[in-house]
């Protein structure tokens, strides 16, 4: 079952702070984790004190300086029927032959969990150049705060993007300015089976000790 977290209040600006966080629970979730397939997903999902619970752990992400070049849309009830109908839209307008199978599989694509998160990448104007690179890694930085907070919580997520993400008439309908990007779909609910472990990279294939 979800648990209700009880957080620590936000800590005041420039309080000093733990460098350190041992924790054993942690560890072991990181070693586990594991996405549920997003159709795997169903009801109930996240209450909306869940969901600020999320966002607050989520946005604790690296962000040079202090930039907070995202922003995130909460997609609920009938708001992903209208998702769905851009979605459908889009691809009609890519594939005007599409079939009607295609348009309503496209249709019913927000509809597989009963939340669904859009974090916008929003890089922003930096005097001080901070590199847009930068900026969209963070975005990533949340994504990935939001899939390990919601498996804290008991909440079962996928991050996708699928087309959709990348087309600009559903970037319209999002509400999204010129330099802005679907960074990721979460998909939020409870499972309704196990996902099964996916092959994991061998750390010794991809980590070498630079030498000089």
């Amino acid at each position: 079952m979800p648990i209700k977290p009880d957080l620590p209040k936000p800590p005041e600006f420039g309080a000093e702070l733990a460098p350190t966080h041992e924790n054993a629970e942690t560890l072991n979730l990181l070693a586990l984790r594991r996405s549920t397939p997003v159709t795997a997903l169903t009801e109930p999902g996240p209450s909306p004190s869940d969901l600020d619970a999320l966002l607050r752990l989520a946005m604790r992400v690296p962000d040079h300086r202090k930039l907070e070049p995202w922003r995130v849309l909460i997609i609920e009830g009938d708001a992903r029927n209208k998702l769905g109908d851009y979605f459908a839209a889009a691809l009609h307008l890519r594939e005007p032959d599409a079939s009607e199978a295609a348009l309503a599989e496209e249709r019913n694509l927000p509809l597989r969990a009963p939340t669904v998160l859009a974090v916008i990448s929003a890089p922003v104007h930096d005097p001080k150049k901070t590199p847009v690179w930068e900026q969209q890694l963070s975005s990533g930085a949340l994504c990935q705060n939001l899939m390990i907070a919601a498996t804290a919580m008991g909440w079962a997520a996928c991050w996708v993007t699928e087309t959709s993400a990348y087309d600009s008439h559903v970037h319209a309908a999002l509400g999204m300015k010129p330099g802005e990007q679907v960074a990721g779909f979460i998909y939020l609910g409870t499972a309704k089976q196990r996902p099964v472990e996916r092959q994991r990279p061998a750390v010794a294939a991809k980590a070498t000790r630079w030498t000089g």
